[in-house]
């Protein structure tokens, strides 16, 4: 029984994960990118708030990681899931979850320079695979990389990029701050910062904002952000951290085949193709085989 409900989190995560993208894809169609972001994260934040007070977690960091408060709320919240909306204005759903699927190989390299931890040949090879599929996918989809296709792309890359990056900066100075501590204020105070900006920058529309938008931002706010948040807090407890960093890998493989299902495109055998070396190489980059080779002897 164990777990079977173990089986039932881990996919309720990547469920819940992988109808992200599409969930901004919709929230985007009428609601600029910026003022997206920032009311996706006010509409979760009460409740991210609610769920530290029932189990009585600090809000605030630790007075000595106030700088560390800031960076997370910077570059985790603020910066990066601006970026994946405005990316989404351009690139598909599913596109999107593949491209920040490269996440782990950017852990790993930032991993490398910062923890000095050992990146194995297996690893490398993973990473050519998995960006090498990564080009050819894009080649296969049809983009041609216009001024606006290629913007949208690096403004996903960049996004993941700064997802890694505060991943390892989190292990090498914030491993004592509660999870819980880690999401909600930042949350709360990135979801203000970009609605103001979004408020000034992009003075949208209120009544211009579409019910499917107004549904994908509570869809986000409420179950993407803090269900499949709390979802993967009880996770942690019941899997290794490295099994467990597979929804990462797997996540996407909901998120094209929603994505598809959605757009009513049908999914090409060049992309289920291309979409199973690219995870293939990046799971390497995860779970290295020297050290499966090292454990069996």
């Amino acid at each position: 029984m164990a777990g079977l409900v173990t089986s039932v989190l881990f996919l309720i995560v990547c469920l819940s994960w992988g109808t992200t993208w599409l969930g901004i894809k919709i929230a985007v169609e009428s609601v600029p990118p910026l003022t997206s972001a920032g009311l996706r994260f006010l509409i979760a934040f009460p409740l991210f708030l609610c769920f530290a007070l029932a189990r009585r977690e600090p809000i605030l960091f630790p007075r000595e990681s106030r700088w560390f408060f800031v960076f997370v709320t910077l570059s985790y919240f603020s910066v990066p899931y601006y970026l994946l909306n405005y990316g989404e204005m351009h690139v598909s759903s599913g596109l999107t979850a593949l491209l920040f699927s490269c996440m782990p190989v950017f852990i790993l390299i930032f991993s490398a320079l910062f923890l000095r931890e050992r990146i194995y040949f297996s690893q490398v090879v993973g990473i050519g695979i998995g960006f090498g599929s990564l080009y050819m996918i894009i080649r296969s989809q049809g983009l041609h990389l216009d001024h606006a296709e290629f913007l949208g792309v690096l403004a996903i890359l960049t996004a993941a990029i700064m997802h890694a990056l505060c991943y390892v900066i989190t292990k090498l100075k914030g491993s004592a701050i509660s999870v819980i501590s880690y999401n909600t204020l930042p949350i709360g105070i990135a979801g203000l910062m970009l609605f103001i900006a979004g408020l000034f920058v992009e003075t949208p529309s209120f009544d211009a904002i579409t019910l499917r938008s107004w549904s994908a931002l509570l869809y986000l706010g409420l179950v993407a952000s803090v269900g499949g948040f709390i979802v993967y807090f009880m996770l942690l407890k019941r899997l290794s951290p490295i099994i467990l960093s597979f929804v990462f890998i797997i996540f996407p493989v909901f998120a094209v085949i929603i994505g598809a299902w959605y757009e009513g495109v049908p999914i090409s055998h060049d992309l289920m193709l291309y979409s199973a070396i690219l995870l293939a190489g990046f799971a390497i980059t995860k779970l290295p085989i020297e050290k499966l080779l090292a454990k069996k002897n």
